[in-house]
């Protein structure tokens, strides 16, 4: 009886079953953002040296103040815009650890610590000194206890259609909040707005003492 080799099929079905996972993850609208070895398609509006690729995972560690690092895509332009969507991210921190996860904003900065002008932070902090804690929608709908241990892996969905921006945490959800038209801010937050045209999806690299690392960014968009 003759054996044939194997090695071949068992290409032939990694490459089928490849295949087959990536089609179902275009045929449902998901793109991922991160590619999982380096940063291409991101870029850090100051101190690059901040982000960095570890295992597998971007890592954020803000050198100084805050550092940003905002998708660009093919960087024809500053950052890619989003106006209706779901973005999924999966991140965990250090003990002790403050990020987030801005949208709809741009690259406009404000004071020292180069905090973003525009658009809505999504809260990552395991921190005792800050007391707006993992969920919240930052200033807007603010949670007081955490739902999650940041230490270990969770999962951050967030879901922007039209004027409704939906946060959840590991399913559950802690934001369900809808901008009112012409809606006033605090004169220090007077940015913290939807964009009609849009704005940029960026992860933030709150300080050097906190360390946060994201293993996935993945979109899907409702337009």
């Amino acid at each position: 009886m003759k054996i044939y080799p194997t090695h071949g099929l068992t290409f032939f079905i990694s490459f089928f079953v490849a295949a087959v996972a990536t089609s179902a993850r275009a045929a449902d609208g998901w793109r991922e953002l991160f590619n999982g070895k380096d940063l291409a398609g991101w870029k850090a509006n100051v101190y690059p040296d901040s982000w960095a690729v570890v295992d597998g995972t971007i890592r954020a560690h803000a050198t100084k103040e805050s550092s940003h690092l905002f998708y660009v895509g093919d960087g024809k332009a500053d950052f890619v815009r989003y106006k209706n969507f779901e973005l999924e991210v999966v991140a965990r921190g250090e003990p002790e650890a403050n990020s987030g996860v801005f949208i709809h904003t741009d690259l406009v900065a404000n004071g020292p610590a180069q905090r973003l002008a525009h658009g809505y932070e999504i809260q990552l902090n395991s921190t005792v000194k800050e007391k707006r804690k993992t969920g919240s929608l930052y200033a807007v709908v603010d949670l007081d206890k955490s739902p999650v241990d940041e230490t270990k892996w969770f999962t951050v969905k967030i879901t922007v259609k039209d004027r409704r921006i939906v946060v959840q945490i590991n399913g559950q959800t802690t934001v369900d909040y809808t901008e009112p038209e012409n809606v006033v801010r605090p004169p220090e937050r007077k940015g913290r707005k939807l964009n009609p045209l849009g704005g940029a999806i960026a992860l933030q690299g709150h300080d050097p003492t906190s360390v946060f690392y994201f293993k996935s960014v993945r979109v899907r968009m409702l337009d």
